[in-house]
């Protein structure tokens, strides 16, 4: 028979579920918008937070929490992990095992970039260019002049003629087509202009195989199909994504009739006049697809351009001073970061577990509702994104459908951080950070801590009253 609370349970979530795909937890942009206190919320305004949960529902007990995970957390195989539990409404602490030790955060760093982003430009499209320069003297779609391609740090840029799936990216093709409805038919010379990113393309603590394995593309302003060799490719990325897009975008003029003569790489002319242009989705939806498939060029490039929102060098450190100044900003803590890069993929980035935390709550809180898109592109355990394959089995299949976490895995780290709502109705955040080097059965014990979360009804006994089995 199912209990009242499994009922409320599961009501919550369907009301969760709903609000998150109606699009109601992510109300208009809040760029410019003052920051605010992210404090104590009120019980009143629960409905405001996540509409659907019971202001009412009890709090966790932090010592009955802590007997709950007591047995997932001391798997030899996660090698002591990190692990920092709130309340999300109250804000209340429930565990803390190092949380405010600095840990390396693996992927589940993206909350902090995908945060900054939300919350400076969530509307904001990536718009890359084609311009032209003709010939000296000669009229402005005269043939025999240069052509540039300009990166605006879209790595979602496809050569795909249809693309599948959601978001629906821009199309090189759509630029070709443009380029030929201007009038231009032939070219002495396609250049690829990946400026608008500078410094180094590679960050301290990336692995050498990181390319060659194809977790990530070099980081360039001018990437087609994040770097891969063809559409849905997987595999090595290239060693020079703006190059490599270059010459994919010359063998389509070619194919459209459009003469070319040689391809190179450098900048755009200022005095080069706009010929064609293609817009990536919103910000919005480009912070969930980073999410939900953990996708490293994406992160880098959006930490990119709210560095050059805030005026500073569009650089792996000026990608680190601006999201975690924006954070900062956003009255979440920040001391004890130290990062090389903003996707998570540098072993040497080190951030608190109470921090990603902060994080996570301030998507939760109605303050800044331009953030609930954090909550939105989180995978969900067994249905989606990096969590799709993952809680099957038979000890951690009950947390499928109820944990939605950012995953995290390196060489020297495997994390998760998210949120679950427990067997009371409650909303609890969570982050386990675990030093144990990445294996499937390090995935599957973290799987095990928040599945037991998840089944966590773990209020206080009433006085004189045995515990609840569980």
């Amino acid at each position: 028979m199912t209990s009242p609370a499994s009922v409320a349970r599961t009501g919550a979530l369907t009301a969760l579920a709903g609000a998150l795909l109606a699009g109601s937890l992510a109300a208009g942009p809040a760029a410019g918008h003052p920051p605010a206190s992210l404090g104590t919320a009120t019980p009143g305004s629960a409905r405001t937070i996540l509409p659907g949960l019971d202001a009412a529902a009890p709090t966790p007990s932090p010592a009955a929490l802590a007997a709950q995970l007591a047995g997932p957390l001391q798997d030899p195989g996660l090698a002591g992990p990190a692990a920092y539990v709130v309340d999300a409404l109250t804000g209340k602490v429930l565990l803390d095992i190092r949380g405010r030790t600095p840990a390396t955060p693996a992927s589940t760093l993206k909350t902090a970039v995908a945060t900054a982003a939300l919350a400076t430009f969530p509307d904001a499209r990536l718009r890359t260019t084609v311009v032209y320069s003709p010939p000296t003297g000669a009229a402005a779609t005269a043939p025999g002049g240069t052509l540039w391609l300009v990166g605006a740090g879209d790595p979602t840029l496809t050569a795909a003629a249809r693309p599948d799936g959601y978001p629906t990216p821009a199309r090189l093709a759509d630029l070709v087509h443009q380029v030929r409805a201007a009038g231009i038919t032939s070219v002495s010379r396609v250049i690829g202009d990946g400026s608008l990113f500078t410094g180094p393309d590679r960050a301290p603590g990336w692995r050498d195989n990181y390319v060659t394995d194809g977790d990530v593309a070099p980081v360039s302003a001018l990437e087609l199909d994040a770097g891969r060799a063809a559409p849905g490719a997987t595999g090595a990325r290239a060693a020079d994504p703006a190059a490599a897009a270059t010459a994919v975008f010359g063998g389509a003029l070619r194919m459209a009739g459009i003469a070319v003569g040689s391809v190179g790489t450098g900048p755009a002319q200022p005095s080069a006049h706009q010929v064609a242009a293609v817009d990536s989705p919103p910000v919005r939806v480009l912070v969930r697809k980073m999410l939900s498939e953990s996708d490293n060029d994406l992160a880098e490039s959006l930490g990119r351009l709210v560095a050059r929102h805030r005026g500073l060098p569009a650089s792996f450190a000026g990608a680190v001073r601006a999201v975690t100044g924006t954070l900062a900003e956003l009255g979440l803590p920040t001391a004890g970061a130290s990062l090389y890069d903003v996707s998570g993929l540098s072993t040497s980035d080190l951030i608190e577990p109470a921090t990603l935390i902060a994080v996570l709550r301030a998507a939760v809180l109605p303050v800044r509702p331009a953030l609930r898109d954090l909550l939105t592109g989180l995978p969900v355990a067994g249905f989606s994104g990096t969590l799709g394959d993952r809680f099957t089995s038979g000890d951690t299949a009950a947390g499928a459908g109820e944990v939605r976490a950012k995953t995290g895995t390196l060489r020297n780290v495997s994390s998760l951080a998210g949120q679950v709502v427990d067997a009371d109705g409650r909303l609890l955040l969570f982050a386990f950070l675990s030093p144990a080097e990445e294996v499937s059965g390090t995935k599957a014990a973290l799987d095990r801590i928040a599945t037991a979360l998840a089944r966590c009804g773990c209020r206080a006994p009433a006085a004189g009253a045995p515990a609840p089995a569980r």
